[in-house]
């Protein structure tokens, strides 16, 4: 929300390695990193590649931040300077790509300086930065509204929505009473909620209508699935008195609508 072009995650290794240095002598250094998700797995379990503790909790903070557009470096604490040295190291990079750019077309792997690794590159002149590991921005960031509702509020609530309410925003449509199945939670008007589908169950067979031997066959149900966030126009009590109603039915219901 800073608009920052860099974080910075200063820490006592420099960088993420694909198993943990302090166990494996062969570890092998990550330089650059497209997906921060691809990384959550291994964090979690013991021995695992990224190691575990305050690595886990600096993925957290790159997924945070990769997602508002920000590229996000995790080097060694004990020199400070290496915060200079890796930021010219990247503004070298995008300066030298675009004087390439008009001699010679790059193809998609390479349309990002910053997804290169510094092993892989052959650049006269260019001084090689000290090892770190680069988390590249999401290309498609998070608006700071939108960040701010997902990341900086706290949840009061949850709103269940059906899968048409879903489909409605995500075509940016609003969400409607109509589409709203059951309320969870105490929240006033303006306050955060998590907005959870519920999926349709109305495709599923019934066990009990199914021939002897194949009801151990009927699919699992499916689980409903928190898809983001939102700040609620009516109370937790108001949302459950006008849920599955038409948009019309609202004044009558309540004495109002909100608009």
């Amino acid at each position: 929300m800073v608009q920052a072009d860099y974080l910075f995650l200063m820490t006592d290794v420099d960088c993420l390695y694909d198993k943990n240095p302090r166990v494996h002598a062969d570890a092998v250094p990550i330089e650059v990193v497209e997906d921060v998700s691809s990384l959550d797995a291994d964090v979690s379990s013991a021995g695992s590649s990224l190691g575990t503790g305050g690595m886990a909790t600096k993925l957290v903070a790159a997924r945070l931040a990769t997602s508002a557009g920000v590229t996000t470096v995790i080097a060694r604490s004990s020199n400070p300077g290496n915060i200079v040295n890796v930021v010219r190291y990247c503004q070298s990079l995008k300066r030298l790509s675009q004087q390439d750019l008009s001699s010679q077309p790059l193809t998609p792997a390479d349309d990002d300086p910053l997804s290169r690794s510094t092993s892989s590159l052959q650049i006269d002149g260019l001084v090689e930065p000290p090892l770190h590991t680069r988390f590249l921005p999401d290309p498609n960031p998070i608006r700071d509204r939108s960040f701010w509702l997902l990341h900086g509020l706290a949840a009061h609530g949850t709103i269940f929505i059906d899968e048409g309410a879903y489909r409605a925003l995500t075509s940016k449509a609003g969400l409607l009473p109509v589409g709203i199945v059951d309320v969870e939670g105490h929240f006033a008007q303006q306050e955060a909620v998590r907005l959870v589908v519920v999926p349709s169950s109305r495709d599923a067979p019934s066990a009990s209508n199914l021939p002897d031997g194949l009801a151990t066959m009927t699919p699992e149900p499916k689980v409903p699935v928190e898809v983001g966030r939102a700040l609620v126009n009516y109370s937790a009590t108001e949302v459950m008195r006008i849920k599955g109603l038409q948009s019309t039915q609202i004044v009558s219901v309540l004495g109002y609508a909100d608009t």
